[in-house]
């Protein structure tokens, strides 16, 4: 996770990994690797964080999960959402949505005010 905002990521890790997992399958380290690549380094994700977050959700039934190849010839187990997981993602994505213009307009109000 980034330095200047570890607290506001701790509750969106099932979010980011969801909406990682929405573009297609994936291995855990291709997740962490999206995430930074796509939010220019500020997201990052750490194993101490990302595996256990797999594997709840998982157990959640969320993903589900098999083992495959990477890009470089590797074994990995391959992540990728279930329609339960896909439902959680639409839901988690427009409470995010939500809460996300409300904190805008607050700091909007702050910033005229």
């Amino acid at each position: 996770m980034s330095d200047r905002n570890p607290e506001m990521l701790r509750g969106t890790v099932e979010l980011l990994i969801l909406t990682a997992l929405s573009r297609g399958p994936h291995h855990g380290f291709g997740i962490a690797r999206w995430l930074e690549a796509t939010s220019d380094d500020e997201l990052r994700l750490e194993e101490g964080s990302l595996y256990p977050a797999l594997h709840r959700m998982e157990r959640r039934g969320w993903l589900e999960a098999e083992w495959g190849t990477s890009e470089n010839n590797r074994q990995v187990k391959l992540y990728r959402l279930t329609p339960r997981g896909r439902a959680r993602f639409r839901s988690e994505t427009e409470g995010w949505a939500a809460f996300a213009a409300a904190i805008g307009k607050v700091l909007q109000a702050a910033a005229v005010g």
